[in-house]
């Protein structure tokens, strides 16, 4: 079978004992890196040396099928460089070809940075949506910010030192000051902090350089208030736009609370009158 096997984002002492006896019984281990594997298996103390195949973006295209068709005869262990393999990571693309090839497919679980900067942020944590990496460009960047500025869940992203602050301050712009957003940086580990604030304060603090592994955690939209009348009226606009009904009775409902099945029952309604 595939074990997809997460590891410490930071601390090794979160290594679970399940974690530890699968790598000391492994033959092969599919690694993000195998460098930083072998170091993990070092830190662990595990004497166990197995076989390490690097899967990686640039490469699990075409190490899937072998590694799944490795899975048909033994177990094979997969690790990123931290966290769950295929969450952001590499293994996606594998798990997908196990499925069609009828391989198991089972994980360990274990430390979750997306999860851990959810429940330390202060957002609500009932419904959320974990949205990664922004794109690098400003242009599609602000795009996939526009798209989700009617996202009511918390939103949940990764963000590298470098383009943070040019990210927190796309947000504000996007997004409006007035939305909170917690800056989570090097979970689990000795210089382990967490920012709260508006996107413009958080920015400014970010601008003076800022280190480590970062997960950004953002409240998300509250409802606009309309009538059923104006969402009616909003409906018929973006279906005129050339978005299709549903499409635009869903998006209209996601900004107003109003009920997508409500609107769109209102659109033939009109249309027949």
């Amino acid at each position: 079978m595939i074990i997809l096997a997460a590891t410490p984002i930071g601390n090794l002492g979160d290594a679970s004992r399940r974690l530890i006896e699968v790598l000391e019984n492994a033959t092969v281990v599919a690694a993000e890196d195998t460098r930083t594997t072998a170091h993990l298996l070092k830190a662990l103390h595990i004497a166990n040396r197995p076989r390490l195949i690097a899967l990686h973006d640039h490469n699990e295209k075409h190490k899937a099928a072998e590694i799944v068709a490795l899975a048909t005869d033994e177990d094979v262990v997969v690790v990123s460089d931290a966290g769950m393999p295929a969450v952001s990571d590499p293994g996606y693309g594998l798990v997908a070809e196990a499925v069609a090839q009828g391989v198991t497919v089972t994980a360990i679980p274990g430390p979750s940075a997306v999860i851990m900067a959810l429940a330390i942020s202060g957002m609500p944590t009932d419904r959320f949506t974990f949205e990664g990496f922004l794109p690098r460009k400003p242009g599609d960047r602000r795009r996939e910010l526009q798209a989700l500025a009617a996202e009511s869940r918390t939103m949940i992203f990764f963000e590298s030192p470098s383009r943070l602050a040019s990210s927190l301050a796309d947000m504000g712009a996007v997004f409006g000051d007035d939305r909170r957003i917690a800056v989570c940086r090097e979970l689990t580990k000795m210089y382990e902090e967490v920012r709260r604030g508006t996107a413009s304060e958080l920015a400014s603090w970010a601008e003076g350089g800022v280190k480590g592994e970062i997960v950004v955690v953002v409240e998300g939209a509250t409802p606009v208030v309309a009538s059923a009348e104006d969402a009616g009226v909003q409906v018929q606009a973006l279906v005129e736009g050339g978005v299709r009904l549903k499409d635009a009775c869903a998006e209209v409902a996601a900004a107003t609370g109003l009920s997508s099945r409500d609107l769109y029952q209102q659109a033939l309604a009109s249309r027949k009158r």
